[in-house]
């Protein structure tokens, strides 16, 4: 039986645990035994954006030393901590006699989750239905990061339901980008704003991503608008199961 071991992230965690819920629910039905290391905590990521790299180095060292030094391997529902991961931690550590090496093994098995379902156990179809009428937004660091393209739209087109609905503009950013929000709030709301209005234009019921990040800035913006369209992580529409 395969075995893996979930990187949960801080945003999963604090504020949208039942994706972490789904997602152990949905690689358990696959037949995947899934681990969650109890000491773990921030990849580092917000620490690195900000330039603060020694703080994030020390998040990364933290982090190699709770997921060790075996090889299961490691499972990530964010396409942007699955890029600090797999690129920004064995960057930062590579003049590091102990931890670079060490961060080197971790970053190769390392996988964002669509990736470890489609590349490395081979699956597109989980069994999953949704009566939605869905639409996907490509999150950035998944996308331009970590390559990850057709992994996600091969498991939709596999959702037992309506047909999916094209979303205008879709790898444009929402304008989320971590920090980024903060620091340039305006460009943001900007680029939420038109992302808004190609999701509403799509006339999907959800908008689907597989990084919370984007999820909790659009939902934001959808909110205020008092718009109908849902969202979700793409593990919780994986993990709708099709009835018997």
């Amino acid at each position: 039986m395969t075995r893996v071991k979930l990187l949960v992230t801080c945003l999963i965690d604090t504020v949208y645990p039942q994706v972490g819920f789904s997602t152990v629910a949905l690689l358990e039905r696959l037949g995947v035994t899934v681990d969650v290391p109890p000491n773990q905590t921030c990849c580092g990521q917000p620490a690195f954006n900000s330039g603060s790299w020694d703080d994030a180095r020390a998040m990364a060292r933290h982090l190699i030393d709770v997921f060790g030094d075996d090889d299961v391997p490691v499972v990530v529902p964010s396409g942007s901590c699955g890029d600090m991961v797999i690129h920004q931690a064995p960057h930062l550590l590579k003049d590091d006699s102990q931890y670079g090496p060490r961060a080197a093994a971790l970053a190769a098995r390392t996988y964002e989750l669509t990736q470890f379902i489609v590349d490395v156990l081979g699956v597109t179809d989980v069994g999953a239905r949704s009566g939605d009428r869905l639409t996907y937004h490509p999150a950035c660091h998944g996308l331009r990061g970590l390559g990850v393209a057709r992994q996600p739209l091969a498991l939709l087109e596999r959702v037992e339901g309506p047909p999916r609905c094209p979303l205008p503009e879709a790898e444009t950013c929402c304008g989320f980008g971590g920090l980024f929000a903060v620091k340039l709030s305006e460009v943001s709301g900007s680029l939420l704003d038109r992302k808004i209005a190609n999701i509403e234009a799509s006339g999907a019921d959800t908008l689907v991503a597989t990084d919370v990040s984007c999820l909790m800035h659009i939902a934001g913006g959808l909110h205020r608008k008092g718009s109908a369209v849902k969202v979700k992580h793409l593990a919780e529409v994986l993990a709708e199961g099709r009835s018997q």
